[in-house]
């Protein structure tokens, strides 16, 4: 039957082949090219997360005996532990554990806890990492959906593709059940006819799906590089490697494989249901079950708009996976310019835009204490160099009584409504964080002319500005002043002062009779004080509303903490009873009015020479920071939009599939048509009718949900509606739908140009359609 038949039908009917040829090569290509672009990326995301966190997928804090650490090593679903000391001198130390089996990981911790003789409170699961395998903890208050999502589109991706291979093969066999029916008549078993048509498959796409799944594994290998040449210049911990793993390849041909299989063997399947006087009758022509009014393509087109919308309403399932496809890819590509334009424009607003005059050159200087710093002095005296500012932050607390709190914030409620996660609870009043900012001392004598008052370096500059806690707009939220700035000295605390866990461990200091202690703060104004209970007593130098020029933010987490200014001069002499500071020092640097990436450049080599052979440091430079900034959301824009153009190619490839057998399907339906009146020009109406609904309703489907995504961004971040439009992403979007337009209309105008080009009286004899 192969060389009496099947070899003599593709050889006369080249048109056929090609069509199936072109449609497998092309879904194999795509399908390998999509595949091997999410294994990357997935395999990239795992290892900055390993990068980032570590690859642990669980860990025990607390000290644990070489006997629990046995009973661990021994559990049945631990691949191993490793046991570690904790990050910094003084923490408890650390078991890491590796899983068999990850899926029963959220069960096996507590149990093997308890074996350690810990609770669950010492407890830590790896979530970022499990998540990228797909296990995920019901009780994870993260949203992480952004990968579970990506893999959902994925697969639907890849099953689009494969429909495009099936719609390829149904159309043109299904069109042949007449044949096979005249076949079936003069004694053809099914069994024969399933063995022609997948011999055809096979000899159709043996070269095609290999093919494609090769390419697409190269195309997907120049995506990878050139994602790595964007992002060149941009500080990253890992880069993006080309790895493939060679199930992926298998999965794709074997996919691709059964695809066609299943199409070829369907007509067969079909047969058998059918005697063959039925399937002899059969002329595989579109037959609507169920007439309805198409009101808008009727507006617009007349009857030739009803003719196409009943065509589409009789192929809607065929039709269904473009229409996903094309709705899904406009959608991902318009939500993802506008988030991404969204972005870029709250970045600028609330960080480059806002610290542009606050900095030209950051250098952190890691594990330095500030009154050991001396380099300071040097650092002012640089080339290029305007100011600098070294300091170094650490935590304290303060009690804060009912009497010393402003009108404003008394009015606002006051203390009373803080969480206890901030705010603590004493007799006299409240224990608040009182964050201390050290500056060296020529800079904290500038910041002291900045707000107005004469330098000095015996107290503190109290930043005497809260923001209303009620407020959800957090780009302008309302600020008032936090005390009434009436006394003049502040009685700072260790941070650990007077807690819920460790009671009124201070109290005895902190109950002192309120008229006490402002007689004694009367009488110690102008002097430093170091007192017995633990606590330091500074003068107050100035209440201000107004903060040192640092790239710094206070107040955006804990609203009601009291940050202090003092010089390093205080730090030196209250260091012993408060303590608490940061491991690291930071130096602020300002270089000259509209300074350039150049001279910035020649600013951190001078920095770095200086400090680089003595401490560890890490160096940011304001421009360059913002150009990386820009690359990076610019790699990522052109990242996703290739994630975005082949969903778009998936729905235009299921269209072109659809297209060129839907069309030609219709043969004998337009021969009619044109044998009862009906012109060219009107044939045309019906096609532009169809090509204008299959390109239209993904748009005006996706359009409305973009823009309510739109405006809850919008209304989340507190951006202004108008500067979003003026520089909304509309050029890239409209591209976008003219690309998929013009494809659809292509699609539409080869095939009409195959039937209108047809002879009336040969379309009504055909029986091989092709």
């Amino acid at each position: 039957m192969w060389k009496d038949y099947s070899k003599g039908y593709l050889k006369h009917n080249r048109a056929s082949g090609i069509s199936v040829m072109t449609a497998a090569f092309i879904s194999a290509l795509l399908l390998s090219l999509l595949c091997s672009l999410f294994y990357n990326l997935w395999a990239y995301e795992v290892e900055r997360v390993k990068a980032d966190v570590g690859d642990w997928e669980g860990r025990l804090n607390g000290e644990i005996s070489g006997e629990a650490l046995e009973r661990i090593q021994n559990y049945g679903n631990v691949e191993r532990a490793v046991l570690r000391e904790g990050p910094s001198e003084g923490q408890e130390e650390m078991v890491e554990l590796y899983f068999k089996d990850k899926g029963s990981i959220f069960q096996d911790m507590p149990r093997i806890a308890e074996l350690a003789g810990l609770s669950e409170k010492n407890v830590t699961c790896n979530y970022e990492l499990l998540n990228l395998y797909l296990i995920r903890d019901p009780e994870d208050p993260a949203l992480r959906w952004v990968f579970p999502f990506f893999l959902a589109v994925v697969l639907f991706a890849c099953l689009s593709l494969v429909m495009v291979i099936h719609n390829a093969f149904a159309v043109t066999m299904n069109s042949r059940i007449r044949q096979f029916g005249i076949f079936s008549s003069i004694g053809a078993t099914p069994g024969q006819i399933r063995i022609c048509l997948l011999q055809e498959a096979f000899w159709l796409c043996a070269l095609p799906i290999p093919a494609g799944n090769l390419l697409g594994v190269l195309f997907s290998m120049g995506i990878m590089k050139w994602t790595n040449v964007i992002l060149a210049d941009v500080e990253r911990h890992l880069v993006l490697p080309f790895q493939y793993h060679p199930l992926i390849l298998v999965l794709s041909i074997l996919v691709s494989a059964v695809t066609v299989w299943i199409s070829a063997w369907i007509p067969a399947w079909k047969m058998g249901r059918l005697t063959p006087l039925e399937a002899i009758k059969n002329t595989g022509e579109l037959q609507l079950k169920r007439k309805r009014d198409s009101r808008i393509l009727s507006c617009l087109f007349g009857i030739e708009g009803e003719l196409a919308g009943n065509a589409l309403k009789a192929q809607k399932k065929a039709m269904r996976t473009a229409s996903i496809s094309l709705t899904l890819s406009f959608l991902a590509f318009s939500f993802m310019m506008c988030f991404f334009a969204i972005m870029r424009i709250s970045q600028r607003e609330t960080y480059f835009e806002k610290y542009q005059d606050a900095w030209d050159i950051m250098a952190e200087v890691k594990d330095t204490e500030i009154d050991a710093f001396d380099e300071s002095d040097a650092l002012q005296t640089l080339t290029g160099v305007r100011g600098s500012v070294t300091y170094q932050k650490a935590a304290a607390r303060r009690i804060v009584t009912e009497t010393e709190l402003s009108e404003e914030m008394r009015a606002a409620g006051g203390l009373k409504n803080a969480s206890a996660e901030y705010v603590s609870h004493v007799p006299e009043g409240w224990l608040v964080n009182a964050p201390l900012v050290i500056l060296d001392d020529d800079g904290f004598s500038e910041y002291c002319r900045q707000i107005g008052v004469k330098p000095r370096l015996d107290g503190a500059v109290i930043l005497n500005q809260t923001q209303d806690a009620r407020d959800p707009n957090f780009r302008e939220r309302r600020r008032y002043p936090y005390l009434a700035g009436n006394r003049q000295t502040t009685v700072l605390r260790p941070a650990e002062a007077i807690t819920p866990e460790n009671g009124n461990r201070r109290e005895s200091a902190a109950a002192e009779p309120e008229d006490s202690r402002e007689r004694q703060a009367t009488e110690s104004a102008g002097s430093m004080n170091t007192r017995e209970d633990g606590t330091a007593e500074l003068p107050v130098i100035a209440y201000t509303r107004e903060a040192p020029v640092l790239r710094e933010e206070y107040g955006t987490l804990d609203f009601y903490e009291l940050v202090h200014f003092i010089p390093v001069s205080v730090w030196k002499e209250i260091k012993g009873r408060i303590g608490s500071q940061e491991e690291n020092v930071w130096i602020r640097i300002l270089a000259g009015d509209e300074v350039t990436l150049k001279e910035l450049n020649g600013v951190e080599e001078e920095v770095s020479k200086l400090l680089g052979g003595r401490y560890d440091i890490e160096i940011e430079n304001r421009i360059q920071d913002r150009m990386d900034n820009d690359n990076m959301i610019h790699g990522m824009t052109m990242i996703l939009s290739v994630f975005c153009i082949l969903l778009a190619l998936i729905g235009i490839g299921n269209v072109f599939s659809y297209t060129f057998g839907f069309v030609w399907q219709r043969k004998r339906e337009f021969a009619r048509l044109l044998s009862v009146g009906m012109t060219l020009e009107g044939m045309k109406k019906v096609f532009c009718a169809e090509a204008l609904a299959i390109a239209g309703r993904p748009v005006l489907t996706a359009l409305p949900v973009n823009a309510a995504a739109v405006i809850l961004f919008l209304k989340i971040s507190y951006l202004d509606p108008m500067t979003f439009i003026r520089e909304a992403p509309l050029m890239p979007i409209v591209a976008f739908i003219l690309l998929i337009f013009g494809s659809v209309a292509l699609a539409y105008f080869l095939g009409a140009r195959k039937v209108m080009g047809s002879s009336l009286a040969d379309s009504l004899r055909d029986d091989t359609m092709m």
